[in-house]
C-alpha cells in the first residue's frame, strides 16, 4: 500500500497525518503505524494521525502514539489535526472535532497558530513531591529548581514504570518557575517513551498543577518547551478548571508517499 501523508509539527512535537476520510488506511496496523513513526525505517515521528468522517462534528481525530498504539488524547496532535484539517479545507477558521475523550473546539488564528479548547479538570491528587491530574491523557507534574539538569528520560522512565502507575503508566513533567506567568517545562511522554520537544497536555497539566499548588496566581500561563511555546488560560472555581485553552503553533513540514 502506499500511503500518502502529511507531516505537520507543533512547537517541535511532530505528527505524520493522513487523510483516512474513504477509509482507506483503516487496517493499518500496530506493527505498521510503529514503523511509519520510526526515524530510521520510516517517515519519523512521536505519533501518528488519522483523520476520519463523523456524522455529528466536522471530523474525526483517532491519535496514535510512536509505538503504534492507540491512544489518549494529545493537545499538540489536536492542534496539528486542525491545521491539517483547514489545509484540506475540512473546516473553516471554527471547528468542533471528535477525539477519544470527547469533543473539543478548535479556531485558526490569523498568525495561523491553533488554539484548543481542553476538557474539564475537576479533580488532582498529590503525591509527595508531585501533582496528579487527568487532561485527556495522565499526568505527573513535579515542580524542579533546575530544569535543565534533569535527566528526563532516566528519572521519567522510573516514574513512568513504576508500581503506582502500573500497567498503563504515566506521562512526566518537570517544571521550573521563571516567573509570574512563564514556566519552563520538559516532558517524558508514555508511547514514545522518551522526552518528546513539547507536550500539549503536559504543558496543560503543569499550567494547572501549578495555578492549583498557588505557585502562581495568573490564569493565562506561558510554558516553554523544548520546541517552543504554549499558551494556556483557563477560569477557575474552587478545584474545578474549565474553558481551557492551549494555543501554539501547527506547522506543515513536508508531504509525501511512502511507499510500502
Amino acid at each position: 500500500m502506499n500511503i500518502e501523508f502529511e507531516k505537520f509539527q507543533g512547537a517541535g512535537n511532530d505528527f505524520v497525518i493522513v487523510d483516512n476520510r474513504d477509509g482507506l488506511y483503516s487496517d493499518l496496523s500496530k506493527a505498521q503505524i510503529a514503523i511509519i513513526c520510526d526515524r530510521h525505517f520510516g517517515i519519523g515521528s512521536d505519533g501518528f494521525i488519522m483523520i476520519t468522517t463523523s456524522k455529528e462534528v466536522d471530523f474525526e481525530m483517532h491519535y496514535y502514539n510512536s509505538d503504534g498504539q492507540l491512544s489518549s488524547m494529545c493537545g499538540n496532535g489536536g492542534r496539528c489535526a486542525v491545521a491539517f484539517a483547514h489545509k484540506k479545507k475540512i473546516i473553516g477558521n471554527q471547528t468542533t472535532f471528535e477525539a477519544i475523550d470527547g469533543l473539543h473546539e478548535a479556531q485558526v488564528n490569523s498568525d495561523l497558530s491553533i488554539t484548543l479548547k481542553m476538557s474539564d479538570v475537576l479533580f488532582f491528587i498529590e503525591d509527595e513531591n508531585a501533582t496528579i491530574l487527568n487532561t485527556g491523557s495522565p499526568h505527573y507534574v513535579q515542580q524542579v529548581e533546575d530544569a535543565a539538569n534533569i535527566d528526563v528520560v532516566k528519572e521519567g522512565a522510573t516514574i513512568r514504570y513504576s508500581n503506582a502507575y502500573a500497567p498503563e503508566g504515566i506521562n512526566v513533567n518537570f517544571v521550573e518557575f521563571l516567573s509570574a506567568d512563564r514556566f519552563k517545562i520538559r516532558t517524558y511522554e508514555r508511547g514514545v517513551e522518551n522526552e518528546t520537544l513539547a507536550c500539549g497536555t503536559g504543558a496543560v497539566a503543569a499550567a494547572l498543577a501549578m495555578h492549583h499548588n498557588k505557585k502562581t496566581e495568573a490564569k493565562r500561563l506561558i510554558m516553554e518547551a523544548l520546541g517552543g511555546e504554549l499558551i494556556i488560560d483557563f477560569i477557575v472555581n474552587g478545584d474545578a478548571y474549565s474553558n481551557i485553552r492551549l494555543t501554539g503553533p501547527a506547522q506543515e513540514v513536508f508531504t509525501g508517499m511512502l511507499k510500502s
